[in-house]
């Protein structure tokens, strides 16, 4: 509820900076507006934010899984969160193309350097959304990388997937288990 009060307003700011607010216009009246405009967008537009990725994150946990919700709100917070930055630069009359054109230059040099993390990342929401198991699951990994073996699911991260064998804890890459071919396997029985 608070979430979405907080996005009307947020909206309602940036159409009353938008129309009557301007750094280009002259006088001074204008400019005050959108600069109390702007301040608004942003206060109302983090509070909107983050209480509308909570609420997001709390509907997919109760349908998915835990790891999948917090996926899901770290998504919905920078989506979020870009929003309002480009909302209070339009207001403040900033040049969207040439921010654009920056975040685009930055994002590849940053994805290219953490190309490894960034596929981590991405197979983890994979892992998530396709089920090929869950924590508590007892499976058979086949993979080039680790061989053939099987595990217990402790937990299910961003970047690794905890898994423990009869020799320890392992963190295995999300990328290697996307890659891995995965069974079901009947709980053994204790002896």
């Amino acid at each position: 509820m608070t979430g979405g009060i907080a996005a009307a307003v947020a909206t309602s700011a940036l159409v009353v900076g938008s129309e009557f607010g301007g750094f280009h216009v002259g006088g001074l009246h204008p400019k005050v507006v959108a600069w109390c405009a702007a301040v608004v967008i942003v206060i109302a537009g983090i509070v909107a934010v983050q209480n509308l990725a909570t609420a997001l994150s709390e509907f997919v946990m109760a349908r998915s899984a835990p790891a999948a919700g917090s996926a899901v709100r770290l998504l919905g917070t920078g989506i979020g969160y870009l929003i309002v930055v480009f909302a209070t630069f339009a207001v403040l009359g900033v040049s969207i193309a040439k921010l654009l054109l920056g975040v685009g230059l930055a994002s590849v040099v940053i994805g290219i350097a953490a190309q490894q993390s960034l596929g981590n990342i991405f197979a983890a929401l994979v892992l998530l959304f396709a089920h090929p198991f869950t924590v508590g699951d007892y499976i058979r990994v086949r993979s080039s990388m680790i061989g053939v073996i099987d595990v217990w699911v402790l937990e299910i991260g961003l970047t690794y997937v905890t898994v423990r064998t009869d020799d320890g804890i392992l963190r295995i890459p999300n990328s290697a288990m996307l890659a891995a071919g995965i069974g079901q396997l009947t709980k053994p029985t204790e002896d």
